[in-house]
Parts: structure tokens; C-alpha cells; sequence
């Protein structure tokens, strides 16, 4: 093109021309991505004019889904056609997604357009013509695949037919269920159900009973109903409980010669009062005045479980331990993790161990990484530990001021250790204020480098023999739970580090990382905007430890202030997740540049793969698979998140069932949550959470200002905010639904 026609020749090019250009060119640069400033470049675009219809030739384009924009001002050829294969996800809101095989972006499929499709199937779609500024949609036109999936819910039987009443609000009709396929369940049952068909033109799916779980309202039941709804086991299969009882426990003395022998040390665990699976102890020995070895000792899963056997295959499926309110559902059979690999006292055990040289500034001056045999000379309670170091005047200020009891361990208590057989807990006074001494250093250093000092009481029930909540108590980290906590983490990090930090040029073997990033941008900015409305600051730009600290300085500010809770739970919905990674970006909340999970193998799946990968490369082997150890990763961050929400609907069907017989109490509270359907409330004595519906909240219309977090009364502007304080009555306790209403109480 001459430059005379550069200059003069695009203003007389109409929309049409232009976007045939605008095609050509894209169509010669097949799937190259191109900024518009070249394009405008490429096609003599220089004008003002001229770019502003090319702009505009662009959003038509891309509209039609003839373009893309990868990147803000960036283009590139979309794809061709408009049928496509992926993975389909029912949301509860009928705003249902396709996600393409290829890695697409997420298209939307209204529920007239779903063919029925369930959860997690593999369809085909159809995209369908865009509206202006409307998004892309997509019909799906065939379902290739069916996913497995099992639905949870209770039977209503009547004379000719039966259906099944499922709480999953990503279904949104009932199951039919034909009395043939009833598996001998009665009205009332709580079962899982399969879906077979759904015919077109159908309201409702038809399902077959799998597995009648029990009546409705029974504990185990109700337990086993929730792990079945996010697709956990409850049971093991009859495979890998004959695999374990064909281990043999025996350790020989060829096993004792091949590692460093470590029974002469002082070695105790300190783990919950109604724990079985200790799978870490602590070592003590003083090496000289001022310098400590400190062996953290964990147990040697992978002696036991060998990588391919029908006991890993299944540890991998589960990924980690589930802990309900009642019950912990192991990620390994019970043999194993509450008998062999468990961390006995007064047993010779396997352990793989970091032994750490340290002095009393908590500085490390040598450490090594050392396959062990250990023997636990002490269990410990965490509330031994604690009340021993508040007997002797051991304990932090906070602790004192903490929930609980804080008279000194009474002598009696000594006395009930030798009639238990065990020795006294006086015996190792010495080692564990040296320990908790250590401990406090190291806590010290790592908010000094920039660690979020998130540590919010958690609330626990004291459950009866039947299963029933008859109380609830605070689960608050003292002294002696960071003690163990500083250790661990001392030895995660070290392990990790040895691995992944090698010389510049070099490349780190590959090794599941425990990452966590730093907080969403745009939520720290909302966190700033919003703290500042109670003459807090908080910093959003600088380095890591610049940013930590100030949210660190921001939650001392608020605390012991009306606006703690308010402040803490925004600050919290600004983190991010952790997750595992083969790719290392570090760990922000704990202000480590190298981090992993080494301390848990009984009960985490990731310590189980670093244990093993450990091993390979202290024996000289070569770095393992990337892309094999990457979606090992991927998987165990998935199991980590359902077993989260399958403890969250444990606790939640608890607090349900803790309230129902209180119907029309009145109780203090604080708001927690708030969105377009009501505000969460909080109970100020149990912690038990239910919702006030907006519904309910008849004074005036209100609506919902999400940046602020508050509902506000158009016509009398009343505000319900985040952190305000509240009374309420029990109004509704649905048990089925694990909901729990309250109502205002009347002023």
C-alpha cells in the first residue's frame, strides 16, 4: 500500500470494507495473537477515525466469536466451529456452564437448553447465535457420557410410586424412583440414588436406590448421608482391609542397622486428648550449654504402603483424612494408622526424621535428614502440656486470658500418671519448657518475616453416646499447640528448601509444594477502602512482608474492638486458598519462600509422595515426572476442599440439631455474613450459625450493598451490617435441609 493511500485511503473504507480486511488479515496470522497497535500499522490505520471504527469492527467480531481477545487490546483468531465437547456443571441458580475440552473460557447453558444433563457429564453443544451485549450461549445437543455421580436424600414411599427428596439445590426436581428399584427401603429412609434416565419432556429424572443408608435423623446415618453427598467413602473396601491385615509389623534387626537409632533420646507426641494416630514426636537431648538437638520424628508410611499397592490406590482416591464432628474417616485403613505407623508409647516405631542442632536464639546450625527408629517414652494431651507450662509460669500472657481452666496441674494429676503406667508429666518438665521456650523464638522470626498471624478461636461439641450435641466448648492454639505447630512447620520448611533451593542455572527436582499466593489484588484495595471507614490503614502496594505486616498491624488494631470480628472475617475473605504444586511460588501466610507437607503421611496423602520422592533422591535417583506429581497435586487440592465442606455440613447439621430444642429462645449474637437473601447470625455462647431471612425483615425493603457489607432500608435507610451486634430467636430448625432460621427479637 502507498503512502499516499496510507495517509488519505482508510477514511473512505466503510464498516463493510474494513472488517473484510480486518478477517483477511487475521485469517493469513492464523492463531497468532496480535496487538491492535500492529494491526493498525498492518492496515494503514492511522487515524483517528479510522482506529475508532477498526475498534468497533473488532467488537463485532468478537461478538460473532470470529475473533478473541486473549489480553486486554489483543487478538487473535477464534475457533472455527461451533460445536463443541467438554464437561458440564449444574448450578443451583439454572446458570449452568460448559467447559470445552480445549481449556476455553466457561459458556453458559440456560436449563431449557441442558438436554438434562447432570453434573459432571460429557456433552456435546451447540453454540447459539450471540446477542448483542448478551454472552456467549450453548445448547448441548447429545450427552456422551454420564457421570457417576450419587444423589443423597429421603424416601417419601407411597402406594404406587416413590420419589426421592434430595436437599442438592443443583437439582432442582425431585427423583422419581419406580418401587421396583427400591432396594427394600421404606418411606423415611435416607438413601443414595442413581439417575438412569430422564426422558425428554419429563419434570422429573428416574433413579434406582444404590445404598439404603438408614431413617432419616439417626447419627449414623445423618454422618454417613453427608459423606455420601460429596462422594467421600465411609467404609473400606474388602481389598485393602485384607491388604493391611497381611502386613507384617515386625521390625527387624536388618531394619534397625539400616537407620540411625534413636530410642536412647527423651521422645514424646503431644496431639489432641481424643486423638489415635500420632503420626509426629519430638526428640530432646542437650548437646552442650546453649545448644539442643531437637529430632522431629515422623511416622514411615511409606516402609508400609508401597507406591501401586490396593492401599495406596485407594489413599490416593481419598487424598486426606475426613474429620466430622464425631467421627475422623482415615485416609489409610485403621491397622496402619492407628496401630502400625501410629506413634505408640512404649513401641519401637519407623520414623523418617529432620534432626535439628539448634541454640537457644532458635538458630539452626546444622540439621540432617535421616531414616529412624524411635520409641515414644510419652502421649501427651495438649492440655498436659499446656497446664504444665501455665504450673510453672511457662505459658504466654494470651493464654492466661484465653478460655479455660488455669489452675496449676494439681499433684494428683502426677499421681494419676504412674497408676495410667505412664511416667510423670513432671519428668519432662525440662525438655518441654526448653521446647516451648524455642518455640516461641521461632514464632517470633517467622512474623517478623512477613506470616499472617490468623488465629481465630474454634468452636467444638461435646457430643454424647448417641451422637447427640449436649455442648459446645472453644478449641483455642496455646502455648503447646504451637509448640508442636513451630516444629512442624521448621521441619516442612527445611525439607522443601533442600529440594527446591539449588544454584543459580540449576534445575530443582520436582517436588509437591504446599503454595499459597498473595492476596487478590482487588479484594486487598476493597479491604483498604473498607477499614478505613473505621480510621484503619492498611497498605495494598509494596513487597510481600510490607503488605503482611500491615495486615498483621491491622488485626492487633481491631482487636478487643467492636469491629475485630468484622475486620478479621473481611481480611479472611481476601486470602487466598492453599494448594498443592509441583511449581513453587512459596507460602505468603507463612512468609516462607520454600514450603511442604512432610509431617503427615497417616493421615495427608502429599506427605506420603514427598516421603517417597525424599527417599529416591537422597539414594541418587532422578527428578520424577512433573506433569504425573503435578495432577497428583491437582487432585489432593480437590479431595482437601470436599473433605472441608463435608466437615463444614457435619458442623452445620450439629448446630442444627443443637438448637432444635430451643425453639423461641432468645439469644445474643453478631451478624457474619450477609448477601441478597438475609444476614447470617452468629450466636454469641454456642457459635452456632442460622440465617435471618430478608423475607422476615418487614420494617422496609432492603437491599444488599455488597462493597460495604450491609443491607440497607430504602425508606428508613436501617442498616444491618457485618460485626453489628444482634438479638435473635430460634425460629426454624430444618434438620433435612441443615438449616437453621432465626427471627429478630422483638425490642
Amino acid at each position: 500500500m502507498s503512502k499516499s493511500k496510507k495517509k488519505g485511503g482508510t477514511r473512505r473504507l466503510n464498516k463493510q470494507q474494513l472488517a473484510e480486511m480486518v478477517m483477511q488479515f487475521f485469517e493469513r496470522r492464523n492463531g497468532e495473537e496480535v496487538d491492535v497497535r500492529v494491526l493498525f500499522r498492518e492496515l494503514g490505520l492511522n487515524t483517528h477515525p479510522a482506529k475508532l471504527l477498526c475498534m468497533d469492527v473488532l467488537d463485532d467480531l468478537t461478538m460473532d466469536d470470529y475473533l478473541v481477545e486473549r489480553a486486554p487490546m489483543r487478538y487473535a483468531l477464534a475457533r472455527k466451529t461451533t460445536v463443541m465437547e467438554g464437561t458440564f456443571q449444574r448450578k443451583a441458580n439454572g446458570k449452568n456452564t460448559f467447559l470445552p475440552d480445549d481449556g476455553g473460557d466457561p459458556i453458559l447453558v440456560a436449563e431449557r437448553n441442558s438436554l438434562h444433563a447432570m453434573d459432571g457429564d460429557r456433552v456435546r453443544i451447540q453454540l447459539l447465535a450471540r446477542r448483542r451485549n448478551h454472552v456467549r450461549e450453548a445448547q448441548v445437543t447429545e450427552i456422551i457420557e454420564r457421570a457417576d455421580k450419587l444423589f443423597v436424600g429421603r424416601l417419601s414411599v407411597s402406594k404406587e410410586f416413590a420419589f426421592l427428596l434430595t436437599e442438592d439445590r443443583r437439582l432442582a426436581n425431585d427423583i422419581f424412583i419406580p418401587k421396583t428399584q427400591l432396594k427394600g427401603a421404606k418411606s423415611g429412609d435416607k438413601v443414595t440414588c442413581r439417575i438412569v434416565e430422564w426422558p425428554e419432556g419429563s419434570k422429573n429424572p428416574i433413579g434406582k436406590v444404590v445404598e439404603v443408608l438408614g431413617k432419616s435423623g439417626d447419627n449414623e446415618t445423618e454422618m454417613h448421608a453427608i459423606l455420601a453427598e460429596f462422594g467421600l467413602p465411609y467404609t473400606y473396601p474388602q481389598l485393602v482391609e485384607e491388604a493391611a491385615k497381611r502386613i507384617d509389623p515386625t521390625i527387624t534387626p536388618a531394619d534397625i542397622a539400616s537407620r540411625e537409632d534413636f530410642r536412647d533420646r527423651v521422645t514424646f507426641t503431644i496431639d489432641p486428648r481424643d486423638a489415635k494416630d500420632f503420626d509426629d514426636a519430638l526428640s530432646f537431648r542437650r548437646l552442650r550449654e546453649g545448644l539442643y538437638e531437637v529430632g522431629v520424628h515422623i511416622a514411615d508410611v511409606s516402609h508400609y504402603v508401597t507406591e501401586g499397592s490396593a492401599i495406596d490406590k485407594e489413599a490416593i482416591k481419598r487424598g486426606t483424612s475426613v474429620y466430622l464432628v464425631d467421627r475422623t474417616i482415615p485416609m489409610l485403613p485403621e491397622r496402619l494408622c492407628n496401630e502400625i505407623c501410629s506413634l505408640r508409647p512404649d513401641e519401637d516405631k519407623l520414623t523418617y526424621s529432620v534432626i535439628f542442632h539448634i541454640n537457644d536464639k532458635a538458630e539452626v546450625k546444622k540439621w540432617h535428614l535421616a531414616h529412624t527408629v524411635t520409641r515414644s517414652d510419652r502421649r501427651f494431651t495438649y492440655e498436659e502440656v499446656q497446664a504444665l507450662l501455665e504450673a510453672r509460669h511457662e505459658a504466654s500472657e494470651e493464654d492466661y486470658k484465653a478460655p479455660g481452666d488455669h489452675q496449676p496441674l494439681p499433684g494428683a494429676e502426677f499421681e494419676g500418671d504412674k497408676a495410667r503406667g505412664l511416667r510423670p508429666t513432671e519428668d519432662f518438665a525440662e525438655e518441654l519448657i526448653t521446647l516451648n521456650r524455642l518455640a516461641k523464638l521461632l514464632r517470633q522470626k517467622r512474623f517478623a518475616s512477613g506470616a499472617v498471624d490468623f488465629d481465630r478461636p474454634e468452636v467444638r461439641f461435646d457430643i454424647d453416646e448417641k451422637g447427640k450435641p449436649i455442648g459446645t466448648y472453644y478449641k483455642v492454639a496455646k502455648d503447646a499447640n504451637k509448640l508442636i505447630e513451630e516444629f512442624m512447620l521448621l521441619a516442612n520448611r527445611t525439607v522443601a528448601e533442600s529440594i527446591g533451593r539449588v544454584p543459580k542455572g540449576k534445575k530443582a527436582k520436582v517436588l509437591p509444594y504446599r503454595i499459597h499466593e498473595q492476596p487478590d489484588p482487588d479484594k486487598l484495595m476493597n479491604l483498604s477502602q473498607f477499614v478505613s471507614k473505621f480510621g484503619h490503614k492498611l497498605r495494598t502496594a509494596g513487597s510481600k512482608q510490607d503488605i503482611s505486616r500491615s495486615i498483621n498491624k491491622l488485626l492487633h488494631e481491631v482487636h478487643g474492638q467492636r469491629e475485630e470480628t468484622l475486620v478479621e472475617m473481611v481480611a479472611l475473605r481476601a486470602m487466598m486458598k492453599a494448594k498443592y504444586s509441583t511449581v513453587n511460588i512459596g507460602h505468603y501466610g507463612l512468609a516462607f519462600d520454600y514450603y511442604t507437607h512432610f509431617t503427615s503421611p497417616i493421615r495427608r496423602y502429599p506427605d506420603l509422595m514427598v516421603h517417597r520422592l525424599l527417599s529416591r533422591y537422597a539414594e541418587g535417583g532422578r527428578s520424577a515426572s512433573q506433569e504425573k506429581y503435578e495432577t497428583l497435586c491437582e487432585q489432593c487440592s480437590d479431595q482437601e476442599q470436599t473433605a472441608a465442606l463435608a466437615e463444614r455440613a457435619s458442623i452445620k447439621y450439629k448446630q442444627v440439631e443443637f438448637m432444635a430444642d430451643k425453639l423461641g429462645q432468645e439469644f445474643d449474637g453478631i451478624i457474619s455474613g450477609i448477601n441478597e437473601f438475609g444476614i447470617y447470625v452468629e450466636l454469641n455462647d454456642s457459635k452456632c450459625e442460622g440465617m435471618v431471612p430478608v423475607r422476615d425483615l418487614d420494617d422496609d425493603y432492603y437491599v444488599f450493598d455488597e462493597k460495604n457489607y450491609m443491607l440497607v432500608g430504602r425508606r428508613r435507610h436501617h442498616r444491618y451490617q457485618l460485626g453489628d451486634a444482634i438479638r435473635v430467636k430460634v425460629a426454624r430448625a430444618n434438620l433435612d435441609k441443615k438449616q437453621l432460621d432465626f427471627a429478630l427479637a422483638e425490642e
